[in-house]
């Protein structure tokens, strides 16, 4: 259902179809994650189902319940059969999940609060979480044991570098810290102040896959663009709507040169890098808000979903 060695244009992005709608989830899908091949993809949601999609023949793969500890923020390992999430009941400890034969390979506890973000490293066996509990942990899948815990004032947000070097921690939705994995205990080589949003919280952040760029989401209607070097603001995003004060997740193009948002009205934004301006605004059979996108980073293929999860390709007129 692919099609490759297309270069992703403004005019590409105007011509992206629904291709697939899938209708597996009995409620709302709160995270997903492709494999780093770009072949499959995972998710979660609130009927505590973990679904798996083959991405290539754009057919649902397998489903898993997680019903005794529900499930939100499911991240691939570096294996493609394995995963982490976080948990919606009993506690919020994060497990390690084996797809294969849907069985626990560890527990992470240590959170007292609701786990907010959950990243893994792109290079090896770390991972970062943030809690409401207003810390920051650094795990190896290898240990239950935290690696290293920082406290923060507020609701923190992170997430690393596509390098794996450095990991950024958004504070108190108002400044974001750099640190260096390899001495991170010394605190931050960067700090910079944004202006803060009256209305919102940031709620999610991820750098570009180029490594220059820092993307702020928020649960209200601004996206905030900063330059990864300097802190410098570049971009502010609007046009979406969120009247909900819904996390919602912004996804960059494999070429960092988009944005992509949901929306609470059921739709898909697109916005430049470059120029901040809107590209596009796709529309769709979703009913409800659409919290989760994801951009393929092998394939040219766009993957939403509130209730139902679409797929989206661009469409060629022969």
């Amino acid at each position: 259902m692919f099609i490759d060695e297309m270069k992703l244009t403004e005019n590409v992005v105007r011509n992206f179809r629904v291709a697939k709608i899938f209708r597996e989830n009995t409620d709302k899908i709160t995270s997903i994650d492709f494999s780093s091949n770009g072949e499959t993809l995972i998710s979660s949601s609130d009927d505590d189902s973990i679904v798996i999609y083959d991405c290539q023949g754009g057919t649902p793969k397998r489903t898993l319940n997680s019903k005794k500890y529900g499930v939100d923020l499911i991240r691939y390992t570096h294996a493609v059969n394995t995963a982490l999430h976080s948990s919606t009941k009993i506690d919020d400890t994060i497990r390690y999940l084996s797809l294969h034969d849907n069985k626990y390979i560890r527990y992470f506890p240590g959170h007292t609060k609701k786990v907010v973000c959950l990243n893994m490293s792109p290079i090896n066996d770390t991972f970062l979480s943030g809690s409401l509990d207003k810390t920051i942990r650094l795990w190896d899948l290898r240990s239950q044991n935290c690696q290293g815990m920082m406290h923060l004032p507020g609701r923190p947000v992170a997430t690393f570098d596509p390098e794996g070097l450095i990991f950024a921690a958004g504070i108190n939705s108002e400044c974001v810290k750099l640190y260096d994995l390899r001495s991170f205990d010394r605190g931050p080589f960067a700090t910079f102040k944004l202006p803060q949003d009256k209305d919102c919280d940031w709620t999610g952040m991820k750098f570009s896959p180029d490594g220059k760029f820092i993307v702020v989401s928020t649960n209200g209607q601004v996206i905030r663009l900063i330059d990864a070097f300097q802190g410098t603001p570049l971009q502010t995003f609007v046009g979406h709507t969120n009247t909900k004060g819904i996390p919602l997740e912004v996804s960059f193009s494999p070429d960092s040169l988009f944005v992509f948002s949901g929306s609470t009205d059921g739709r898909v934004h697109c916005w430049s890098t470059d120029t901040g301006a809107k590209v596009a605004t796709m529309s769709c059979d979703h009913p409800g808000a659409v919290q989760c996108v994801g951009f393929n980073p092998k394939f040219m293929m766009l993957a939403t979903a509130c209730t139902n999860m679409a797929f989206w390709l661009p469409y060629i007129d022969e």
